[in-house]
């Protein structure tokens, strides 16, 4: 699943994330999610997440449900 759709995130889920300094090179960071920060239905970069450890991306991978 990609992380395009706001219904498919929640707190609790193990995601990967592309952090704003990494969007160039695409490096995907892995971590828990904390808050949804984006707040339409759909983004076609993927939903802005706060993860656990403070850091924020977008989602481009859903590791577990």
């Amino acid at each position: 699943m990609d992380g395009k759709n706001r219904s498919d995130i929640h707190p609790g889920l193990k995601v990967a994330v592309i952090l704003k300094k990494d969007q160039r090179s695409g490096v995907k960071t892995e971590g828990v999610v904390k808050d949804l920060l984006t707040n339409s239905a759909h983004h076609p970069h993927g939903i802005k997440v706060r993860l656990e450890d403070g850091q924020v991306g977008r989602v481009c991978d859903i590791l577990e449900d």
